[in-house]
């Protein structure tokens, strides 16, 4: 009988001690740590796949100091895995614009929480989510939450102020409506009826969603400045 007891706490404990994946925030401050502070300064894009929640390793891209191109770099485990000078574009960027990270104040985790309760909201099941970390086109970093299915088919797609926790849009979610779409004024007239009924009641749905996502955040929001600056 303690022969049966032992063995299952043995197969149990790599489960049960098993350390979670890293956040964004903590990849960045291997960054910081392996490369100097100043290294920073220069972050692009900051990206990381089938996230369960936490993806496996973060992809981290760098601008050049000296302008000869980026560098991209793949945090796993607590460490730099490989550093590289990619030919291509840097893909998801605002023209190159570097993030502030001083005006970070939602982590890889909290934006997964925000995006887990629209994905709720918008009554969207998925298994994984795909994250990217850019500037948007006012040079505000904004959290991009690609959520997939099993079959790791995007079912839809969140976009969350990485500075306050708002919901600016969304794709695929709520009938597929995006935010342009629910800012829209259905005034009734011509086109009203049951079709207009559906599309207020989306736009409804989007903005209760919008509302208890500022609740979350406040719960969830975490400033990098003293997450880097933590003894």
């Amino acid at each position: 009988m303690w022969r049966s007891l032992i063995a299952l706490l043995l197969l149990s404990a790599p489960q049960v001690w098993a350390q979670e994946n890293a956040t964004a925030y903590e990849a960045l401050r291997v960054v910081g740590t392996e490369l100097g502070r100043g290294a920073l300064n220069h972050i692009v894009t900051i990206a990381g796949v089938k996230g369960n929640p936490q993806p496996e390793k973060w992809r981290i891209v760098l601008e050049d100091p000296q302008g000869r191109g980026v560098r991209e770099l793949q945090i796993v485990e607590g460490k730099i895995d490989s550093d590289s000078r990619p030919d291509r574009s840097t893909a998801g960027s605002t023209e190159g614009a570097t993030i502030n990270l001083s005006r970070l104040n939602l982590d890889s985790s909290g934006a997964f929480a925000v995006a887990s309760h629209t994905a709720e909201a918008s009554h969207t099941g998925f298994a994984t989510a795909d994250y990217t970390l850019r500037t948007d086109q006012r040079g505000e970093p904004i959290w991009i939450v690609t959520l997939l299915n099993r079959s790791s088919h995007p079912v839809g797609t969140i976009y969350i102020g990485a500075t306050r926790g708002t919901v600016k849009r969304t794709e695929g979610m709520f009938a597929g409506a995006t935010m342009e779409d629910v800012e829209n004024d259905y005034d009734g007239g011509e086109g009203s009826g049951v079709i207009n009924d559906v599309e207020k009641k989306i736009k409804h749905a989007f903005h209760k969603t919008q509302d208890e996502a500022r609740g979350m955040f406040e719960r969830v929001k975490r400033s990098f400045s003293d997450f880097i600056n933590r003894e």
